[in-house]
């Protein structure tokens, strides 16, 4: 593959993760308690920690996109 080839997949793949992330955030705090219900089934867990659990998993999600896509893609255009 060649670095031009490269520039629209990673910009791809940066949108799809930050629509992802945007739909997680909607379900998160459009169906909390349906969700945090669901999930107290399977676990133990307070409503605090489900909710640190899930904005800790936002933020992982979210660097892991701006260092595996955003940043590559940055690089690429700056070199080219």
């Amino acid at each position: 593959m060649h670095l031009d080839e490269l520039k629209p997949l990673l910009l791809w793949c940066l949108g799809i993760d930050y629509v992802l992330l945007i739909v997680w955030f909607a379900a998160f705090r459009l169906a909390h308690d349906a969700i945090y219900r669901l999930h107290t089934r399977w676990f133990r867990l307070s409503v605090e920690s489900f909710d640190a659990i899930n904005y800790a998993g936002m933020a992982a999600f979210k660097i892991g996109a701006l260092l595996f896509f955003a940043t590559p893609l940055l690089a690429l255009w700056l070199a080219g």
